[in-house]
């Protein structure tokens, strides 16, 4: 049983096509502070050198996303902070952040090289993070704010990429359905693997569109989506729209000590 108790009044939030639109950007925000010297020493450890004819090849601006990703894997340890409109610039000089911190870090080096990019907003069941906390089921909250970001990716082929040109980090390392194949199953949402790890090694599928093996843990997560709240133009726009998860006094509460909890423990 989930609760309700922990999150925002008065936020009516239902699937919209308002959105779709959004064009995105590569405009700083105050979440995606990339102009702060703590995401330039991290740009700094990543190869985004853009040679001639570079800037408009799809492949190489794919290659150093997946390398940032894991970068940002590799450095920035995960927790189960509940602030999700925290700066990146502070995720980076903490060395940990939630799931959704570290696609923010993603998201700002991203745009940093000029990639723009957006969210697509997901209103997730609670109860998808219910093998994360076996023994407090009661406070998970019955309704997750998703900002699942997206990259903007000049010459990508709809063929393989039916949102092309905007490509969901979902498949920044490949198809989905090729993704389904791979060896070690789905995403269990438990251990010390997140969504941020799991996106490198296996589909995530919240709209139900890809081939999932018969056996082990799904790929298939659309049961989980209680609403698709549409795209907005940053992570900013959409935490402003509709809020983040918990509510100030909650996440107030929680913070000092979900924000130091390793994911998995």
């Amino acid at each position: 049983m989930t609760s309700s108790l922990l999150m925002p009044r008065g936020r009516v939030r239902a699937a919209s096509a308002d959105h779709e639109r959004a064009a995105g950007s590569t405009a700083p925000t105050p979440i995606l502070n990339w102009r702060h010297p703590q995401v330039a020493s991290l740009l700094r450890r990543i190869d985004l050198a853009v040679g001639p004819g570079d800037a408009a090849d799809p492949a190489h601006r794919m290659a150093a996303l997946r390398q940032a990703h894991r970068c940002i894997a590799a450095t920035v340890r995960p927790v189960y902070s509940v602030e999700d409109a925290r700066p990146v610039s502070q995720v980076l000089r903490r060395g940990r952040g939630s799931c959704s911190q570290r696609l923010a870090v993603l998201e700002s080096v991203a745009r940093a090289s000029g990639v723009p990019t957006r969210v697509r907003g997901l209103l997730v069941d609670g109860t998808f993070w219910y093998p994360r906390f076996p023994r407090l089921h009661r406070l998970v909250p019955h309704q997750v704010v998703l900002a699942w970001p997206e990259f903007l990716l000049a010459g990508l082929s709809v063929t393989d990429h039916p949102a092309a040109p905007w490509l969901p980090v979902s498949e920044l390392f490949g198809d989905l359905d090729e993704l389904s194949g791979e060896a070690g199953g789905g995403f269990t949402n438990s251990g010390a693997e997140t969504l941020f790890e799991a996106l490198s090694r296996t589909a995530i599928d919240w709209d139900g569109s890809t081939l999932c093996p018969a056996s082990g843990a799904t790929c298939d997560l659309s049961a989980y989506v209680l609403a698709d709240l549409g795209h907005f133009d940053s992570r900013d726009e959409l935490f402003t729209h509709h809020g983040q998860t918990l509510c100030p006094t909650a996440r107030t509460i929680a913070e000092p000590v979900l924000g130091r909890r390793a994911a998995g423990v």
